[in-house]
């Protein structure tokens, strides 16, 4: 199969079960309240872009805000943790246990103490996306090959220097994967904030069809979670490889210059 075929053959899937989809509904005339059809999507998309795109955009701006605390809470706790085992040892079951309250108990009570501005809802997405990246990243730094650890030690490289030269580009690759994981979650932990609490976004979006049985509204908005989690996915993954590309030109013959 070659690059190109590989790059359509999802697009291709995706464009058979829309058909699908579209026939079935047709043929067995399912109420549009109960499953509407693509076509029925797409005209509800067409009646109110102006106003879905204001929804998409404020969704968008807390996934954004939140992914981007996550990223930095969580690239502190996995460094602090590996370079520190009393802090490790002291703070890890704290922020697992943070990972087991119910984020729809949480929410609210974020919204009582810090009101029904933006800053709940993007604490709500960090919380969500620092862990996986925090986790990812510290088994990233125990990945780091012992042989060229020791050879740096032996060169008489600092403590920093070995984590800067050696672990955290080692680390890159599960640290990526981290992200990518967090940034599909940072799109669902802003519809879940916004559910709680918002003038506009997509989980207001939802909420609102879903009240009045606009059943196509619902289905445009989880299209566009859908999409946008998908093209964070995407940027991250080209951003990896360009990172990760530019990374080996550095190590020569597997030892970091």
């Amino acid at each position: 199969m070659t690059k190109k075929s590989k790059a359509f053959a999802p697009l291709g899937l995706l464009l058979f079960l829309v058909a699908g989809w579209e026939l079935a509904v047709r043929t067995e005339r399912v109420e549009a309240w109960l499953l509407p059809a693509p076509s029925a999507i797409y005209e509800a998309w067409t009646a109110s872009v102006d106003r879905t795109l204001s929804h998409l955009g404020a969704t968008v701006e807390i996934a954004l805000s939140g992914l981007g605390c996550g990223l930095l809470v969580g690239l502190l706790l996995a460094s602090l943790f590996h370079l520190s085992s009393l802090l490790r040892d002291l703070f890890q079951p704290l922020v697992v246990l943070s990972q087991n309250i119910p984020m729809i108990a949480l929410a609210p009570l974020l919204v009582m103490w810090l009101g029904f501005g933006a800053a709940p809802k993007i604490l709500v997405v960090a919380i969500a996306c620092f862990f996986p990246i925090a986790v990812a990243t510290m088994d990233g730094f125990r990945q780091t090959d012992r042989t060229l650890l020791t050879y740096m030690r032996l060169a008489g490289a600092t403590r920093w220097q070995q984590f800067i030269k050696l672990e955290w580009p080692s680390a890159l690759p599960s640290f990526f994967s981290g992200l990518k994981l967090a940034a599909t979650y940072s799109v669902m932990g802003a519809v879940i904030a916004e559910w709680l609490g918002a003038k506009e976004g997509l989980g207001v979006m939802m909420q609102l069809a879903s009240a009045s049985f606009r059943t196509d509204r619902v289905f445009l908005a989880m299209f566009f979670i859908a999409g946008v989690s998908l093209l964070l996915y995407a940027i991250i993954t080209l951003v990896e490889r360009w990172v990760i590309r530019w990374q080996r030109p550095r190590m020569k013959g597997g030892v970091p210059r």
